[in-house]
């Protein structure tokens, strides 16, 4: 028999896949991000449907979707709101900006300023938006999802790590098989076929499902030496020589969650290091600064998370 979290993974591919062909593993990373209550940083080319996989995830939650494109002039308050001054009941009014959704979707985040980023800190971390000593409460299940091309660097901005370090996972989305291109081409290839048009097709899930879920991650048995891996793996990445900025606190934490929904997903009732093995380098990857000298050499932090999965004793 099914677990309530395997029947939501099992409901979320199949709405999802309706117009989403190849997700593969993203599916899974969506729904740790989202009984974790946390959020995702997706990296990949152009045209790979970052978009489309949002707002099909928005409307299976039955949620509300909103889009913010990030450019070079993008202004804080376009995120936001702002407020405006009401003719007919003479005073400002709180316009609020499209942050005030259950899934945001930020497309090329590194677009945007550093001035504009910072707009995002405290949604993300607090669920809340402060403007002008008044604060407004986001939706429960607020989720953001931003997009970025790592291998597109002119006019982009860096991320800073603050803000790095809010995004739980990372996913990278690379080009689909062959297979799975061939049933995009097949499905979507008449000249009035668009994705986004099959979004009508996505049914709504039982919010009631995502409860019962994670209540159940919360009973998975942690051990003490399951913790003392976690740690080890933090402190190693904070000592590693080609590393400048390791894993935070807040990053272990993530690394703990992450894995206590990994082992829910297979149906065990205890978490083991190979659970954290299999979510490290969505949790790791982009909250690791490295070194001048381990970028010119050309290394990646992909390469430094499996070294330190490598290098660390795993416990019995």
């Amino acid at each position: 028999m099914s677990t309530s979290i395997q029947q939501l993974r099992t409901l979320l591919e199949r709405e999802l896949g309706r117009v989403v062909i190849g997700a593969g593993s993203t599916v899974d990373a969506l729904l740790i991000a989202l009984i974790a209550r946390g959020h995702v940083l997706v990296q990949g080319a152009p045209g790979l449907g970052k978009t489309l996989l949002a707002k099909a995830l928005a409307r299976s939650l039955g949620g509300e979707f909103k889009r913010i494109q990030g450019t070079t002039d993008l202004m804080p308050s376009d995120i936001i709101g702002v407020h405006v001054f009401d003719e007919a009941r003479r005073e400002f009014v709180f316009r609020p900006g499209p942050i005030f959704a259950d899934v945001v979707l930020v497309d090329e985040i590194n677009r945007a300023g550093p001035k504009t980023q910072s707009a995002l800190l405290e949604a993300m971390e607090e669920r809340q938006v402060s403007v002008e000593r008044c604060v407004w409460q986001l939706p429960p299940d607020f989720l953001v999802l931003a997009t970025q091309n790592p291998r597109e660097f002119e006019g982009t901005f860096p991320l800073p790590e603050s803000q790095l370090d809010r995004f739980m996972l990372r996913v990278e989305i690379a080009y689909p098989s062959r297979a799975a291109e061939s049933e995009i081409l097949a499905r979507y290839g008449a000249v009035l076929a668009t994705a986004h048009g099959a979004l009508d097709s996505v049914a709504l899930i039982d919010r009631g499902l995502l409860g019962r879920a994670r209540d159940e991650v919360d009973r998975l048995y942690v051990a003490d030496a399951l913790s003392g891996y976690v740690l080890d793996l933090t402190r190693a990445s904070r000592e590693h020589p080609r590393v400048a900025l390791g894993l935070s606190t807040r990053g272990a934490l993530a690394l703990l969650k992450a894995a206590r929904i990994s082992a829910a997903l297979r149906g065990a009732e205890f978490v083991t290091p190979d659970d954290v093995k299999q979510v490290a380098p969505w949790v790791m990857g982009h909250r690791l600064l490295l070194t001048p000298e381990a970028a010119l050499e050309g290394m990646r932090d992909a390469e430094v998370v499996t070294g330190l999965l490598d290098s660390t004793q795993v416990p019995r």
